[in-house]
């Protein structure tokens, strides 16, 4: 009964990824993961054979205490953060049962390779998961942070890493374990640090496979099926995630994770000199109004304003006077993937409004204006004109080929790559600055007027 139940899980798992795949049926394919993990751990907890289970229902009620209110309470734009720390706790749980069952267990062989590899991947996935959520909290500069030799050092203790786990292997010591762990947890650190902000998601998809790894590693330990084939579910989903991800930024993975240890950086442009053409709501609105065709571009600044239903009453007004409005949405706009499609969901804009970039660039020469909410490093310019830039090979949704761009934004700070943005001072360009849901609950009273 305990492995039908096993396998009635692994399926939920499967099915559950099959219906994240598209927004349709991505709320029911979350309902089914969840419904597998609670036949899962139901299967467990039943299966008999269980030392302390009082304490382990405590620690199950004091994860629930935490975790519900957590998930229920977060701001859609802290959920990149969330699964950063989820994703880390995941990979250090990995870690501490294998470290735990080293202690009380002897073993050699093929399972003592397991339990090496789930250490140090698991403590990898924990450090360096901590590394990005303090960037996307933006508890440390979200630029690349790189010093001298730094790539020598990591390379040393990732040879350090190896070196460990080839002495756990040869003489199994508690000592030489735990240093392992350790300089795993250090690896983790150095391996994220490099990474700029724009491109914190594709580390973090990229840790979401390393624990699952470890979780398999960790299943292998325990003799538990259901934990190999979950482990290696999301190992393999993330590895697919992060390799597609990587391919919307346009460069290769190592360049993204490696690339600020070779890169000089652009210097900073002064801003003295450089004139902002800033509008005012009325002018915007006469822009909007008497145009024919205007792309909406969606970023992190509209979630952070909650401002998705006053772009969709926006965007709704404008073609109920005759304006054709389109959305266009970057791979990586926002924080993680498909940030921007679950926010503009979240106003019942429908799916079939929102065109991908390749599909929106196609009408950019076209379009009278293009209305940039919130977004900065998805239509920088530089990502496609400065080889300098560490923006630079990232596609962009070229908005500056639009006859008119607008930018709502609170004020002239960089993006999230901590990169000036060269349209901004571009004379088709019109500044609006204040907050994004304010100036267009404004532009939309501004418009039935007219």
């Amino acid at each position: 009964m305990v492995h039908a139940a096993y396998l009635v899980a692994a399926v939920c798992f499967i099915v559950a990824l099959k219906g994240l795949s598209t927004p349709r049926y991505a709320r029911l394919g979350n309902l089914v993961g969840a419904g597998g993990m609670a036949i899962a751990v139901a299967a467990v907890l039943t299966s008999g054979g269980i030392d302390h289970l009082g304490p382990i229902l405590i620690a199950i009620a004091l994860g629930a205490l935490i975790g519900v209110p957590a998930a229920r309470g977060v701001k859609m734009t802290a959920i990149p953060q969330m699964v950063a720390l989820f994703n880390g706790v995941g990979g250090a749980a990995a870690a501490l049962v294998a470290i735990t069952e080293f202690l009380d267990v002897e073993a050699g062989g093929a399972v003592l390779a397991a339990t090496a590899f789930s250490v140090l991947i698991g403590c990898v996935s924990f450090a360096g998961s901590m590394v990005t959520f303090a960037k996307l909290q933006e508890l440390m500069t979200t630029r690349p942070v790189t010093f001298r030799f730094g790539r020598e050092i990591s390379a040393g203790v990732g040879v350090l890493c190896l070196g460990l786990a080839a002495m756990v292997l040869a003489t199994p010591s508690k000592p030489a374990l735990v240093a392992l762990a350790v300089a795993g947890l250090v690896l983790g650190v150095l391996f994220v640090l490099p990474v700029g902000g724009a491109d914190v998601p594709i580390a973090i998809s990229l840790l979401n496979a390393f624990t699952g790894l470890a979780v398999t590693a960790t299943g292998y330990v325990l003799g538990n099926t259901l934990l190999i084939v979950s482990g290696t579910l999301v190992g393999a989903s993330g590895t697919l995630l992060t390799r597609l991800m990587a391919r919307a930024m346009g460069r290769p993975l190592t360049h993204i994770l490696f690339g600020a240890f070779t890169a000089h950086g652009a210097q900073a442009a002064t801003r003295a000199d450089r004139t902002v053409r800033s509008g005012t709501v009325d002018d915007v609105a006469l822009m909007l109004r008497y145009s024919r065709n205007v792309v909406v571009v969606p970023g992190y600044g509209l979630a952070v304003a909650q401002a998705q239903h006053a772009i969709q009453e926006l965007a709704e007004l404008l073609r109920a006077r005759g304006v054709n409005v389109d959305y266009g949405i970057h791979a990586v706009a926002g924080r993680m993937p498909g940030h921007m499609n679950v926010l503009l969901a979240e106003a019942n804009v429908p799916y079939e409004q929102l065109k991908e970039m390749d599909e929106v660039n196609s009408i950019l020469g076209s379009t009278d204006v293009a209305l940039v909410v919130g977004a900065n490093d998805v239509v920088n310019p530089a990502a496609r004109d400065q080889p300098d830039s560490p923006l630079y090979g990232m596609p962009i949704i070229d908005v500056d080929k639009a006859r008119s761009v607008v930018f709502l934004k609170r004020s002239m700070r960089p993006g999230f790559a901590g990169t000036d943005n060269e349209l901004l001072y571009n004379e088709r360009t019109t500044m609006l600055f204040g907050d994004a849901k304010d100036s267009l609950t404004k532009l939309v009273a501004t418009i039935k007027q007219l």
